[in-house]
């Protein structure tokens, strides 16, 4: 009898043992497991915060950019010779939006405005007469309020010989009148239904030009 209750003793303690062993392999499994799945979550968070430190700056980037062109810059493409020799067809160039936010635009002025009878396009083209003046053109002379004296043109491409007048204007209070620097081949206030650009109308500064990088530099 003694001999058989050692037995089942000791199978008790076999069953016993067998019982924790599989016990720690269970909880060992469960640990892996949690450990992978820890693992899994910290290269998800990793790659998620590698997209959001591209797409953040790049986000950021285009709507500066968005920003910048609409109110700060104007993009624009000059396709004729009405401005040579200043700007060449095919240039692109940079305006100011806010030249004209504190002050009016100058004689002399190169700027980008909606062309009078089709505001759908820009135009660009120089200043030449200002709000509530006289502007006379004779003979390929320009006389501001009368003046006994041409106003100088040292920008002009050549001498002007096509449409050099007689012309009188008058121009509105808040209006400016606007002629290309390359007066034997430009499309301007001499020949527009609606002659003068309203300040309203007048989108910016032209700056400098880009493009082409042989014709780069400031406007003058």
């Amino acid at each position: 009898m003694r001999h058989r209750d050692i037995i089942v003793e000791d199978l008790t303690e076999d069953t016993e043992d067998t019982e924790v062993t599989a016990e720690t392999a269970e909880r060992q499994r469960d640990m892996k497991k949690d450990k992978k799945s820890d693992s899994d979550e910290a290269q998800e968070f990793s790659l998620f915060r590698e997209i959001v430190s591209w797409v953040v700056p790049f986000s950021l980037a285009l709507l500066a950019g968005i920003l910048l062109k609409t109110f700060v810059i104007i993009n624009a493409d000059v396709p004729t010779g009405s401005m040579e020799n200043t700007i060449m067809p095919g240039d692109r160039l940079i305006g100011n939006r806010l030249a004209y936010l504190r002050e009016s635009p100058d004689r002399g002025d190169i700027v980008i405005f909606r062309y009078p009878d089709n505001e759908k396009d820009l135009y660009v083209k120089r200043v030449i007469g200002l709000p509530g003046e006289t502007v006379d053109i004779h003979e390929g002379q320009i006389y501001i309020d009368g003046s006994a004296e041409p106003f100088p043109e040292p920008y002009l491409k050549e001498t002007w010989t096509v449409a050099t007048g007689d012309y009188h204007f008058e121009i509105p209070a808040d209006a400016y009148l606007m002629l290309g620097d390359n007066r034997n081949d430009s499309w301007d206030a001499r020949y527009w239904t609606n002659t003068y650009v309203y300040e309203e109308k007048i989108l910016g500064k032209a700056l400098v030009v880009y493009w082409p990088f042989s014709d780069f530099g400031k406007l003058e």
